[in-house]
């Protein structure tokens, strides 16, 4: 089943990924999201974090009515925010128990189809090219670029038809007349501009060749992914996972209109309600009530889950912010069911599952293949980086050895995604016996405790290059926000999340060795409750801006950034 809303394409969301994501189709089956180049509300355009990057998301609802994500920021619940971790009783540790964590993803198999139909096209074309040349020296370069264009007219051709959606590559082979057509059009059109332009590269019998041998094997390979679709359908590894917020009626509706819907790929995993079970029953449409909102943050946090729809009345809009409060620190797709409501919101507010309207609140910051290339790119400048600054870290290393006694490298807990805890490297820059793991002393400035060799590392920042090897390990990225330790206080010994109201929506992506932040000046020392608020917001900004060419703006940013050291120490 397909998620889709307004169809103009997110360009300046992905300006690399879009570019890539042709062939690959980056835009996806699942989430179509519209991306007007300009406010409705003064018909200028988005602020960006810096020149030339409009990297905003607009599927949001209009930030002037009730659920937009800034007024479920700004709402002040009276409802205290869930702690660190919350115990889950059986009935959830078992729902958890039962979810596979291989998966695969929908958006992701339709994009690698794409890749997978356009090699296909190619190679039943040079096949082509080497039958019908006596020697294989006869092949010229001018041929193969006809069939390297043609393959990717093809491949647009299908995806005109939408013959690269779920609900086609899963649906009957009789709709398989879509492919010969778009195919057809695709060869036919490129003969008629060869023959007008007087260009014979390819002779008419090899066009039919390639034809037949290219359809020949579009057919196979859809047969064969038809029946892996059915497979991974039976054994739950391709689905979206959602969870219901509220019971009741509503949750009752919703559940059964998903029931309907032909090719769903909706698994609800279970069903989450603060009420009791007289007004919220412990089990509706078959599915269990697992646990209140609290319980459902920690639920998300353990396993996989794509999406929460919130059934609420949206009537009842002191109550849904005060849910929205709770729940958007995680990083998920939030949706508000709209299937009976009267309130109008923008078009490009709305989103739907089959025909079952839903409101987009909250999107997750990375999907896909979003983290799939975010990943890549970690990986290519952690690896580049370890290898060019290998000198720098073998001499850190041997000068902290002979500085203090005690290892070199110091391990510190911190939240990492989604609120996970991750064990971080450093050099050590403390003496060993006054270390302190747990964050709980702020190094101040002139602080007894740092070494020698520590306070020039700490300046400088060399200290933080062992965590190039967390990158590789997949704890951290080499941009996002800056991971704290999981105890740590600010110098007015508060924590940080007293100081910040959804402190940890900041953990929606995985943290980095630098950030949006720290580029801009905020790093060191909180010694004032305004400092951590601006990182937050600076992370929070980055998160809603994310692209590829943002990540790449910060890391060069990085080193001229270092050279303001006036809070590091």
């Amino acid at each position: 089943m397909r998620e889709a809303a307004c169809t103009a394409p997110d360009l300046l969301r992905q300006p690399i990924l879009r570019a890539f994501g042709v062939g690959l189709g980056l835009s996806g089956p699942i989430i179509r999201p519209a991306c007007p180049l300009a406010d409705p509300r003064n018909g200028r355009a988005p602020t960006t974090p810096w020149p030339g990057l409009d990297v905003r998301h607009m599927s949001d609802i209009d930030h002037a009515l009730p659920f937009s994500k800034d007024a479920i920021r700004r709402f002040q619940s009276e409802t205290p925010m869930a702690a660190e971790t919350v115990e889950l009783n059986s009935q959830a540790l078992s729902a958890i128990a039962h979810l596979r964590d291989d998966f695969v993803s929908p958006r992701m198999l339709c994009g690698i189809w794409r890749g997978v139909e356009l090699g296909l096209f190619l190679i039943a074309g040079l096949v082509t090219l080497v039958l019908g040349e006596a020697d294989l020296s006869d092949v010229r370069l001018s041929q193969i670029g006809v069939v390297l264009l043609g393959s990717i007219l093809g491949v647009a051709a299908i995806e005109g038809v939408h013959g690269y959606e779920l609900t086609f590559l899963r649906g009957p082979i009789s709709k398989f007349w879509r492919i010969v057509l778009g195919w057809g059009l695709t060869v036919g059109l490129l003969t008629t501009a060869l023959a007008l332009f007087g260009a014979e590269l390819l002779a008419g019998g090899e066009f039919f060749a390639w034809f037949a041998l290219a359809l020949a094997a579009i057919a196979l390979g859809r047969l064969v992914l038809k029946w892996k679709l059915r497979e991974w359908a039976r054994n739950g590894r391709m689905e979206r996972r959602a969870l219901i917020v509220g019971g009741g009626t509503n949750a009752e509706k919703l559940i059964r209109g998903l029931e309907m819907q032909p090719g769903n790929d909706i698994r609800i995993c279970g069903i989450f309600d603060d009420r009791d079970d007289r007004r919220s029953p412990p089990l509706v449409a078959g599915y269990p009530k697992l646990g209140t909102i609290a319980e459902l943050v920690e639920f998300a946090r353990r396993t996989r889950i794509d999406m929460l729809i919130v059934t609420l009345p949206l009537s009842a809009e002191k109550r849904l912010l005060t849910l929205l409060k709770q729940l958007w620190i995680l990083p998920l797709d939030i949706r508000l069911s709209a299937h009976s409501t009267e309130m109008k919101f923008r078009p490009r507010s709305y989103s739907a599952l089959g025909d079952l309207p839903l409101i987009n609140v909250f999107d997750r910051p990375l999907a896909d293949w979003d983290a799939i290339a975010k990943r890549v790119l970690d990986l290519v400048v952690a690896t580049v980086a370890i290898v060019l600054l290998s000198p720098l870290l073998l001499a850190t290393a041997i000068a902290v050895r002979l500085d203090s006694p005690g290892p070199v490298i110091f391990r510190q807990k911190r939240h990492g995604f989604n609120n996970q805890v991750v064990e971080v490297f450093k050099f050590r820059s403390l003496y060993h016996e006054m270390s302190d793991p747990d964050a709980r002393q702020v190094v101040t400035k002139n602080d007894k405790r740092v070494t020698r060799v520590g306070g020039f590392i700490r300046k400088t920042s060399i200290d933080e290059l062992p965590q190039l090897f967390n990158v590789l390990r997949g704890d951290l990225s080499i941009v996002g926000p800056r991971p704290h330790a999981v105890h740590a206080l600010s110098s007015r010994n508060e924590t940080f999340t007293e100081i910040v109201d959804g402190y940890f929506g900041r953990h929606k992506v995985k943290p980095g060795i630098t950030g949006w932040a720290q580029v801009n000046g905020w790093r060191g020392e909180i010694d004032d409750p305004a400092k951590l608020t601006k990182r937050f917001e600076y992370d929070l900004e980055y998160i809603e801006n994310w692209s590829l060419l943002f990540d790449l703006y910060i890391i060069a940013m990085t080193p001229i950034s270092l050279l303001k050291t006036e809070a590091a120490y």
